[in-house]
């Protein structure tokens, strides 16, 4: 009995854990270059706001080829950031970045998934010699991965920590006290 209340809590505990994080994503998302694009540089998000790291995915394209909205939204940017043509649209709790496009859509424009924002500027990637667009995920100020909202992100895995309190009426097996999840 005293071993099935154990792996009831414990059951219990895990259930109530914290699924994966997400980018709570206004509606389906669609990926910004059709047809589907090899990911060539996955997201490694740095260890600290300013240390080194790779702050979205880079995605394997054309020269000139249609960039679209991964997600309906708003677009806070369009124009030139270090050289480089720069989108940002903004999905409220969100926003994506693409880089670089040559942009084909002003500040404040509404656009819906898969609308086209721009298109894809070459030499000017750093992926170079060949064109990729880098695409970003921002909440706040945290980057995270956008493949996570087409669900094709890696998973990550995190140890499970669970709170264990010692019960002094006993465990199994004779034991004098029995370990069961806080």
């Amino acid at each position: 009995m005293k071993v099935l209340l154990l792996v009831t809590c414990l059951l219990a505990v895990l259930a109530a854990a914290p699924g994966g994080a997400r980018a709570d994503a206004p509606g389906p998302a669609v990926w910004p270059l059709d047809p589907r694009p090899e990911v060539v540089a996955r997201f490694d998000p740095p260890g600290s706001p300013w240390g080194a790291g790779h702050r979205g995915v880079d995605l394997l394209g054309r020269p000139g080829q249609e960039v679209r909205a991964a997600l309906p939204g708003t677009v806070t940017f369009a124009g030139t950031l270090a050289g480089r043509g720069v989108v940002v649209v903004d999905h409220g709790r969100t926003r994506t970045t693409y880089e670089p496009v040559a942009a084909a859509v002003g500040v404040g424009t509404t656009v819906p998934a898969a609308g086209v924002i721009g298109h894809l500027q070459s030499g000017l990637s750093h992926c170079f010699p060949r064109t990729c667009l880098h695409w970003g995920l921002i909440a706040g100020e945290r980057y995270l991965d956008p493949l996570s909202l087409l669900g094709v992100a890696p998973v990550r895995l995190l140890p499970l920590v669970v709170p264990l309190v010692l019960m002094p009426w006993g465990g199994p097996a004779g034991m004098p006290f029995a370990v069961v999840p806080r």
